[in-house]
């Protein structure tokens, strides 16, 4: 038996490989279901907090934001102390850090509350794809990573509905407890079933000074762009210089980790594994395209359509609905046929889907018509993450899980983070320091479909990455 077969077989005494996949589930269904039930009180929360439109943005922007900052860094920190330990410390500061929002009673708090918020669920979930790779063979791992991702989506679709039922019922601030039980439950379960620790010993130092870095740029550039366009010419001048100064940073970050022989950013990786880079460039354009849409049609249903949050939730609900049954199918299907070509499907339906909304949805729309767009999005990024997700795993060696879990993170938080950036950027050229009322609803439908016409554009340049992916290997299967 070699080093591995000795190494997995310790492993398998120690742990239950179902404890593992159950642990991971609840934590990728508490954290969206978290985001999801937010996004539906932030009415409510506006009026009692006296938010204006571009505060309601900020509450989703640095949320996203902290989690884009960090989550590469924490994914590689597990391989480096223990993908285990970071797991259960996430774990615990999600819990503790979303029940004290429920007693904030400023604004500006509560943005940075959200912000911290941010970073304890990207200590959470930066290495829960590699706790999961790292329990499963990769025959089997493709259906495992569609069950997680049928969790998340689980979440995203009761998130919507438990938000808007307890912010109706109870209100906004009870929204923010839901998360302690679930919580719990999971670290009962990895500190009773999970006995063993996965860490590379032999994998170095940690990357401090690209850490901080990647952290710096990435809040430059996301935060100067979010100002771009709010009047004046000086406020105007300052947020291109800062966008400028992210760009800047990241371009020094990809100098200063190419010649490091333990780097945060594995260049070398990203140059010659091309199916790997391709893969997540596709995954940061389809939730670049995606994740805001949940946002806008939640105002849409309250300020345009006058829904109360209960009624919005229930709409709101059939995207997710549909992503989470079409998740796990979308693991089996691509294993018969190319993940390429599922994938690259999904971003096809999900960009029809946004065009549809861009074309014909307004304040004389039907209710079914959006329900449908909804769920054309639902079934297309349902498809494409899984098989998308399982080729990022896949492609890498054992030793790079963590790395590989903190890049599928960072695409998926730097992508929702640039789509509500894009958001509060429209609101702040064309609504400015106006909350949505009556008077604004035509400005808030002018912002809300230049935001949809330029998330119809990334998903089309996501289509484009994934397709450009076809020509390639299919990679190597971490082991």
């Amino acid at each position: 038996m070699g080093f591995d077969g000795k190494r997995n077989a310790r492993e398998g005494a120690r742990v239950s490989p179902g404890a593992v996949l159950l642990a991971v589930c609840l934590a990728q269904y508490m954290v969206p279901a978290m985001v999801t039930a937010v996004g539906v009180a932030l009415p409510a929360m506006g009026r009692e907090l006296h938010a204006t439109a571009q505060q309601l943005g900020l509450i989703e922007q640095v949320y996203t934001l902290s989690l884009a900052m960090t989550m590469l860094a924490f994914g590689r920190l597990g391989d480096l102390v223990g993908r285990k330990r970071l797991f259960l410390i996430g774990m615990t500061a999600f819990a503790v850090v979303t029940c004290s929002l429920g007693f904030t009673e400023s604004v500006t708090m509560f943005i940075a509350q959200r912000f911290v918020q941010g970073l304890s669920a990207s200590i959470l979930l930066s290495g829960s794809l590699a706790l999961v790779a790292s329990v499963y063979p990769p025959a089997v791992r493709g259906r495992m990573i569609g069950l997680v991702s049928a969790f998340t989506y689980a979440g995203l679709s009761t998130g919507p509905v438990l938000g808007g039922f307890i912010t109706t019922a109870w209100g906004w601030r009870y929204v923010f407890f839901l998360c302690a039980p679930l919580a719990l439950a999971g670290l009962i379960l990895c500190l009773t079933r999970v006995r063993t620790e996965w860490r590379e010993e032999k994998c170095g130092h940690m990357d401090w000074r690209g850490s901080a870095l990647y952290a710096a740029s990435v809040a430059l550039f996301m935060l100067g762009a979010s100002h771009l366009g709010t009047g004046g010419s000086g406020r105007e001048v300052g947020a291109a210089v800062v966008t400028s100064a992210g760009l800047a940073g990241l371009c020094l970050l990809w100098l200063f980790e190419s010649r490091l022989t333990e780097p945060l950013l594995d260049v070398n990786l990203l140059r010659q594994n091309r199916y790997f880079t391709l893969s997540c460039l596709a995954a940061f354009g389809n939730y670049a395209a995606t994740f805001g849409v949940t946002f806008l049609m939640s105002l849409f249903l309250q300020y345009v359509k006058g829904f109360s949050p209960r009624q919005a939730g229930f709409v709101l609900l059939a995207q997710p609905l549909v992503q989470m049954v079409a998740a796990p199918l979308s693991g089996r299907l691509a294993e018969r046929l190319r993940p390429v070509a599922v994938s690259s499907l999904g971003i096809l339906l999900s960009g029809a889907g946004l065009l549809a909304a861009v074309t014909t949805l307004g304040p004389e729309s039907s209710i079914w018509w959006l329900v449908l767009i909804l769920v054309v999005m639902g079934a297309g990024f349902g498809l494409f993450i899984t098989p998308n997700s399982t080729i990022i795993m896949g492609s890498v060696d054992r030793r790079r899980f963590g790395m590989a879990s903190g890049m599928v993170g960072a695409m998926r938080t730097l992508g929702m983070v640039t789509s509500m950036t894009i958001v509060t950027m429209f609101f702040s050229l064309l609504m400015g320091s106006r909350g949505i009322s009556p008077a604004t609803v035509p400005d808030f439908l002018t912002s809300m479909r230049w935001a949809l016409s330029v998330f119809t554009a990334l998903s089309l340049v996501g289509l484009g990455l994934s397709l450009g992916r076809r020509n390639a290997n299919d990679g190597q299967s971490g082991q």
